[in-house]
C-alpha cells in the first residue's frame, strides 16, 4: 500500500492548507470527514494553534485522525505519545515555535517535511496495512 505523506506535504506546500488541515484532510477516508467539515475542524491549529507557541499542527492532525480512526481514548494516547517521541527525535522539538526557529532563527524542520513526518508515523501506528490506501 502506498503512503500519503506526500500527499499530505504537498497540500501543505500549496499554501492552501494550514499544517493540520493537511494531515486531516488526508486521511478523510478513514475518518469519516468530508474535506470541507476537516478544514472549518482544523481551522484553529495553523502555526501550532495560531500562536506558534502550541505543537505543531501537524502533529495535532495527526492525533485527530487517530481518534476518529480507533474510537479508543488509550489507544489513541498511548499511539500519540510515540508519535510525538518519533517525532521529537527526528527533529529535535515538537513545539511549532522551535521547529520554525521562530528564536534562534534556525530552522528546525520546514512545514511540508514536519507534514510527511507526522504522517509517516500516524501511518505506521494505524497500521495502513488494514486499510485501503489509495
Amino acid at each position: 500500500m502506498k503512503s500519503r505523506k506526500g500527499i499530505a506535504a504537498e497540500k501543505k506546500a500549496s499554501f492552501k492548507f494550514n499544517c493540520a488541515q493537511a494531515v486531516l484532510t488526508t486521511y478523510g477516508d478513514l475518518t469519516g470527514l468530508d474535506e470541507t467539515a476537516a478544514m472549518n475542524i482544523s481551522d484553529g491549529f495553523a502555526a501550532g494553534m495560531t500562536t506558534m507557541e502550541g505543537t505543531c499542527g501537524a502533529l495535532i492532525g495527526a492525533g485527530m485522525v487517530l481518534g476518529l480512526v480507533n474510537k479508543d481514548k488509550s489507544k489513541t494516547m498511548k499511539q500519540m505519545r510515540e508519535i510525538m517521541k518519533k517525532f521529537e527525535e527526528r527533529n529535535q522539538a515538537t513545539q511549532c515555535r522551535q521547529l520554525k526557529g521562530a528564536d534562534t532563527r534556525v530552522v528546525l524542520r520546514p512545514c511540508p517535511l514536519c507534514v510527511s513526518d507526522a504522517c509517516e508515523f500516524l501511518e505506521k501506528a494505524i497500521d495502513v496495512e488494514s486499510f485501503d490506501m489509495k
